[in-house]
């Protein structure tokens, strides 16, 4: 089973959108089976928190099902766990790093490292674009899924 974890800071907007958006891509695509998805934060300022109410009504727009998710902290035992350690932005990659220690199997990354456009993703935490957060969200989980399949079939 492919493992697959979303991290943002807070792990109430960013990944727990992406991990929901992935989900239901795996789901489609009758994979859930074959991989395992989950998300977590670099922070502890919002652990045990349920998602973001725009999170919450971004995917109840687009009828994207949420299973129920209370914020947690990456750890460094994650690193071992899974096998794509999926960040936001720079400063999460950096803050990821610092907790899972050096990346000595490449499984740490950005979303949109798997797309033609790499960069940050935008926390709506302080944009309060949710529209565009999904965007860009769903574009690297677009990317990654694609990535996953082709991983899958030389299995």
């Amino acid at each position: 089973m492919i493992r697959i974890l979303f991290i943002c800071h807070g792990n109430i907007c960013r990944s727990t959108m992406a991990q929901f958006v992935m989900e239901d891509m795996i789901n489609k695509k009758g994979l859930q089976d074959k991989v395992y998805v989950d998300s977590a934060a670099t922070s502890t300022e919002e652990i045990g928190n349920p998602p973001h109410r725009g999170t919450v009504r971004k995917m109840n727009e687009l009828g994207i099902p949420m299973r129920k998710h209370f914020a947690v902290r990456l750890t460094r035992a994650d690193y071992d766990k899974y096998d794509y350690l999926i960040g936001m932005d720079e400063w999460n990659y950096r803050n990821i790093l610092n907790i899972v220690g050096p990346d000595k199997d490449n499984k740490v990354s950005l979303l949109l490292d798997f797309t033609d456009r790499p960069g940050p993703i935008a926390d709506p935490w302080y944009t309060n674009n949710f529209d565009k957060t999904y965007e860009d969200v769903a574009m690297g989980c677009e990317g990654l899924l694609l990535h996953i399949l082709d991983k899958l079939n030389n299995l």
